[in-house]
């Protein structure tokens, strides 16, 4: 390792890098609404329920306490599926989640606690005092991995290529989305495990012993119970230093001379996975629970790659260099642990049987792991740094970062949704600062006209007035109306324009038309709630029908349809017939 003075750029990167992680953070921290931030939500509730429920409540197999905290905070989502009942036991819940993440939530929650308990906030684990803790434990342990990884880092890659490497890994991926604003989800937590395994690996190998052995098991064994497939981490120390045959033979020898190390490292691996023994069997009778998992090993999706939804490749496209680099660690002695480790978790998470992994930015599921990346990343920009074109990978990496910032607001401004993505939406909204309603039908239909341009006008309906949405089961009819439109030898085209204020969010709701012909009915709809939409407020719906050459329309209807009673009104509708001069 270089010394601290030629180490700056590196340095200099980590602090820029920390800035911006701090700031996005506070950013989305809720500051300026009158809602408190509330972390513990969805699936980061999953792993901190853990906590309340036994160091506050002492109640974590009947939940007696929990649907007041519900209610004052919607925490679940809406339906409490974090927690399931035995039923085909002692009828107690169990958590569907593993705990290991709550453990290294531990220190947090005793800070926020101690705060509750000592101001006016309420002492409930739910509390503002509680989630900022949350917040800033999986930030905290974001940062320390950072600096660990710098340290690890500048062992094999000069300090150039490690400063480029952390600043194209930390903000040119989805990490600034789930280590810092989704930061109380598994991934910021367990960030930290990956750098400090690979660190004691390093620490084993220069020197062996037993306390690196013991450390090696311990994070193994607790990375194991925050999510299980982060098992397979245990390749990384098993394979470290093999990548020759002379570096192979002299690893087992070093294994060999020091096989007693074992004993250590497994006895702590179990120490790490005890906890959650010693859970179920409390709350289940048996050690060992089916919490319920589904893959499908032998028909990945390899849409959570390639894929338009939330592909890997598409929307944090540094992570291709990623894989590239993989063939410029023949020299490098985390060769075989790195490749092998990458081979096997991607396989494993694009086999889960929910490949879209819920709401997600890219693909969130190599958020914990991504301290693995980084190493042919550096391989692959040290290779790079050898060529005549070395100069482009300023200009591309700040492409790559500004690209993911940029979309990463996009993202928590649900422009770019987080579950329904199509090609034709993306192409509309990519870099686009002010997307317009139409471009927002596109997440839901696909009849879009490039140009009005070089077609005439006919304006079929024009109501200016607002309209009470009539209170029903969840449908209000807006327009049912005769049409006249003729077939022609080209596309014709109806543009639909409303105003809508509906009193609820409606996500599930959409705007459904039909077009009704002799021949065929012409099927279209968009959503209620697109992402320009503000709840309680006047919003504008515009989109696309089109009528293709040799169909004529008699008759259009426009339907509000909806999972619950729409409650609102409606206005300004206005129906135009676009056909070609």
């Amino acid at each position: 390792m270089t010394n601290t003075k030629q180490n700056l750029f590196s340095l200099l990167a980590c602090i820029a890098i920390v800035g911006v992680l701090i700031g996005y953070r506070i950013s989305y921290g809720k500051l300026d609404t009158e809602k408190p931030l509330v972390v513990t939500t969805y699936d980061a509730l999953g792993y901190y329920i853990y906590l309340p429920s036994t160091l506050i409540y002492q109640d974590a197999t009947e939940l007696e306490w929990f649907p007041a905290i519900d209610s004052a905070y919607q925490v679940t989502g809406g339906k409490l599926y974090q927690a399931n009942r035995n039923t085909e036991g002692n009828g107690n819940y169990v958590f569907k989640y593993l705990g290991g993440v709550s453990i290294l939530q531990l220190p947090f929650f005793g800070i926020a606690h101690g705060i509750a308990l000592s101001t006016d906030y309420k002492a409930d684990g739910f509390s503002p005092p509680y989630q900022w803790a949350m917040a800033f434990g999986g930030l905290f342990y974001c940062l320390f991995g950072l600096f660990l990884l710098r340290l690890i880092l500048l062992k094999y890659f000069n300090d150039k290529v490690t400063a480029l490497t952390l600043l194209l890994l930390f903000l040119a991926t989805n990490i600034i989305q789930y280590l810092c604003i989704d930061s109380a989800m598994s991934h910021s937590y367990i960030f930290i495990l990956y750098p400090l395994l690979i660190w004691y690996t390093i620490k084993w190998h220069d020197s062996p012993a037993l306390k690196y052995a013991a450390a090696i098991g311990f994070i193994i064994g607790l990375a194991t119970i925050c999510r299980p497939t982060e098992a397979i981490m245990f390749v990384i120390p098993l394979l470290w230093n093999t990548h020759t045959k002379a570096a192979r033979d002299a690893k087992w020898k070093l294994v060999w001379e020091n096989k007693t190390h074992i004993i250590p490292l497994a006895l702590f691996g179990i120490l790490g996975i005890l906890p959650q023994l010693l859970y179920w069997l409390s709350v289940t009778g048996s050690l060992v629970y089916n919490v319920g998992s589904k893959w499908t090993f032998l028909n990945p999706w390899f849409r959570v790659i390639f894929g338009i939804t939330n592909g890997w490749f598409i929307y944090t496209p540094i992570a291709i260099f990623m894989i590239i680099g993989l063939f410029f660690t023949k020299d490098f002695p985390f060769k075989k642990s790195v490749a092998t480790f990458i081979i096997l978790n991607i396989w494993i998470v694009i086999a889960w049987f929910d490949w879209r992994y819920g709401a997600t930015y890219s693909c969130r599921a190599f958020v914990q792991s991504s301290a693995v990346f980084a190493f042919p990343l550096a391989a692959f920009l040290t290779w790079f740094d050898t060529k005549k074109l070395k100069w482009l990978v300023y200009p591309i990496g700040a492409f790559l970062i500004y690209l993911n910032l940029f979309q990463i607001g996009q993202y928590n401004d649900m422009v770019l949704h987080y579950y329904d993505m199509n090609t034709k939406y993306y192409s509309k909204v990519f870099l686009n600062h002010s997307p317009t309603p139409l471009d927002m039908s596109l997440l839901d239909n696909a009849d879009f006209l490039d140009s009005e341009a070089g077609y005439t006008k006919n304006e079929l309906i024009n109501m200016p007035d607002t309209y009470a949405i009539p209170a029903n089961e969840g449908s209000a009819m807006l327009v049912d109306t005769a049409l006249d439109i003729q077939a022609s030898t080209s596309d014709q085209w109806i543009r639909i324009s409303l105003e809508n204020t509906i009193d609820e969010m409606i996500y599930t709701g959409f705007i459904t038309s039909r077009v009704l012909s002799p021949d065929t009915v012409l099927t279209n709809k968009v959503r209620i709630y697109h992402p320009l939409t503000i709840g309680k407020k006047v919003n504008q719906q515009d989109y696309y029908i089109r009528i293709p050459a040799g169909i004529a329309a008699q008759r259009l209807e426009v339907k509000m349809e909806a999972d619950r009673t729409i409650l609102g009104s409606f206005g300004k509708l206005e129906v135009v017939e676009l056909a070609k001069d």
